[in-house]
């Protein structure tokens, strides 16, 4: 009988890794780089070596060619570090590999269902919404990530520390970092905090800074965040003491 012998020298685990997804919609460089310049030329810390997929398919059926090094070289002065690309006509992808980035498999974005049939899926297939806890405080640099789950934070959240949840994010105790909420695109998450004082913000893919002095009836307050359309929504909570 055969034995298994004990690995001493590696393990191989999965990994819960921030991603982006940064869609190309023009292969006009320059302008690109006046754009990005001026959206977080003011902001160096925005971005800190996110791992991304550059997204073509907004230019696949034009077929400009685009100069990779070019683009590659941009990003990264950003602190955006791609690896991958999809969604490019068979040019553009080619001259992606060429350049070293990896062929990420494309999305097909599922057809919109009717009510009826989304009550119909409802029945046949059991829902299970888990929640992460944390209740110890999160300093710069540390992330926590619930994955398929609300996330609920019950500490101080630091600025540069972030937090991520595919689901609803809460947090009872000053949110002074990063909140990512719906992170793969639950447009329907939320974010609650009881006092509201966060350096960035996102729900579905859609990014906001608070940059800019947020207004006095939200700042360090008890607030709500959602999604209408694409734009992020903050309202205050009112709380109510019996």
């Amino acid at each position: 009988m055969a034995t298994r012998q004990t690995r001493t020298t590696f393990d191989v685990k999965s990994a819960n890794l921030p991603l982006i997804s940064f869609i190309l919609k023009s292969a006009n460089l320059e302008t690109l780089a006046s754009e990005l310049t001026s959206q977080y030329g003011s902001q160096p810390d925005y971005f800190d070596n996110d791992l991304a997929v550059i997204d073509l398919s907004e230019l696949a059926a034009e077929n400009p060619p685009i100069d990779f090094a070019v683009l590659l070289k941009l990003l990264k002065s950003l602190r955006i570090q791609p690896f991958s690309v999809r969604g490019g006509s068979g040019e553009q992808m080619q001259a992606a590999l060429a350049a070293g980035l990896l062929h990420a498999p494309d999305i097909t974005p599922m057809a919109p269902r009717t009510e009826h049939a989304m009550q119909e899926i409802i029945k046949e297939v059991p829902v299970s919404v888990g929640t992460l806890v944390i209740d110890k405080p999160l300093r710069s640099g540390q992330q926590i990530y619930a994955r398929g789950a609300d996330l609920i934070v019950t500490s101080l959240v630091s600025f540069g520390a972030e937090i991520i949840a595919d689901g609803n994010v809460h947090v009872y105790a000053p949110l002074r970092g990063r909140v990512i909420a719906g992170a793969q695109g639950n447009t329907d998450a939320r974010i609650y905090a009881t006092c509201f004082e966060p350096e960035l913000l996102s729900i579905a893919g859609i990014y906001q800074t608070t940059e800019k002095a947020l207004p006095k009836d939200i700042f360090g307050k008890p607030t709500m965040v959602q999604l209408q359309g694409e734009s992020l929504v903050m309202t205050p909570i009112q709380i109510s003491h019996r």
